[in-house]
């Protein structure tokens, strides 16, 4: 909670989450506030200019771009989502497991995530697609197991560096469970480093998922996506060379508005004041803390910065031949039985 309190205090997390709450809201009622329905066609109104009835103009069916743009909006980040949901219980789970589960649990997915980061994300989802039927949770279910050695690696880092922790060490000598230090220590210090990773694999995955609609996978036209719509406005370049600019900087608003976030946590996370990092010590001519009422307060001890050497020698002085014999405070009568037993 305190990494997501300092990033709401940056300017930068606050217009990018303002930028992603309309995205999110055009994701959710786009079909709904379009003017036009998004797949009625208007041959005569073929490649029309933004006016009063359409302002973003028609594409080549006479279809208005504003609707299919709100309605298109649903899909695409829908589709990314879906992968993105896909990929992290795919990676995180066996992150944290290859950690506390054994070394035979370890290998076995790191050779797993090994193999799954050599495969290219469209041709391997052409595959998917191929195999089981064009369709858009098939595709995304292949983005997402793609997506999953992203998790993977991040959460395992993360979690190596935790086990190791004085605290987790003594919770385990205590007898806590796996599950209880997982729950209580481990998952809370993990969650930062998985926001940021969340916020950067969304707008992968939206690139991805325009990627695979421009080529006519997941979603099956006429159904309206961001994608879809650069594809056919790349077609009429020569009657609206500006038509491609629409979808296009629709993507890149939200993939940016993403990075940006992505941004802002991983600062927040790593910001003076966080709780992980140590509290340094004062520095020399610091004044001490005042001592709390009913306690008395410590005599201030002045310390030289150089101590001349005749102080640092013995306080007790060395008695020289010369110097008579040192009184041992017994009175006369010690001088008395010198005397005559030297005489």
């Amino acid at each position: 909670m305190r990494t997501l309190r300092r990033t709401w205090r940056l300017p930068s997390a606050r217009i990018s989450l303002a930028v992603l709450a309309l995205v999110g809201l055009l994701a959710v009622a786009g079909g709904a506030l379009a003017p036009h329905d998004p797949l009625a066609q208007h041959p005569v109104d073929m490649l029309h200019g933004p006016s009063a009835a359409h302002p973003l103009g028609t594409d080549y069916l006479g279809r208005d771009v504003l609707s299919r743009l709100l309605a298109g909006t649903g899909s695409s980040i829908v589709g990314a989502l879906e992968a993105v949901g896909a990929a992290m219980l795919l990676g995180i789970v066996p992150g944290i497991a290859s950690v506390w589960l054994g070394r035979t649990v370890e290998w076995t997915a790191q050779r797993a995530a090994d193999t799954l980061m050599i495969m290219p994300f469209t041709v391997f989802a052409i595959a998917v697609v191929g195999a089981l039927g064009n369709g858009m949770h098939q595709a995304m279910l292949a983005l997402g197991v793609l997506f999953a050695p992203l998790y993977f690696r991040v959460t395992r880092a993360a979690a190596l560096g935790l086990k190791q922790a004085q605290y987790v060490e003594a919770a385990e000598l205590m007898g806590a469970s796996r599950w209880w230090i997982l729950r209580t220590h481990v998952w809370g210090k993990i969650l930062p480093t998985v926001a940021v990773t969340t916020a950067q694999a969304v707008g992968q995955a939206l690139l991805v998922v325009a990627s695979l609609t421009f080529l006519g996978l997941g979603v099956q036209p006429p159904a309206p996506t961001w994608g879809g719509m650069l594809a056919s406005d790349l077609g009429y370049l020569a009657q609206q060379p500006w038509a491609p600019l629409i979808p296009g900087a629709a993507i890149m608003i939200t993939v940016g508005a993403l990075d940006i976030l992505a941004d802002a946590v991983r600062d927040s996370g790593t910001a003076a004041g966080d709780p992980r990092v140590p509290a340094r010590a004062p520095s020399a001519g610091t004044a001490a803390p005042a001592p709390s009422l009913g306690t008395a307060a410590p005599a201030p001890v002045a310390i030289p910065d150089h101590v001349p050497e005749a102080e640092e020698e013995s306080a007790e002085p060395v008695a020289s031949p010369s110097d008579p014999a040192p009184r041992t405070g017994h009175g006369p009568s010690e001088e008395v039985e010198q005397r005559v037993t030297t005489g």
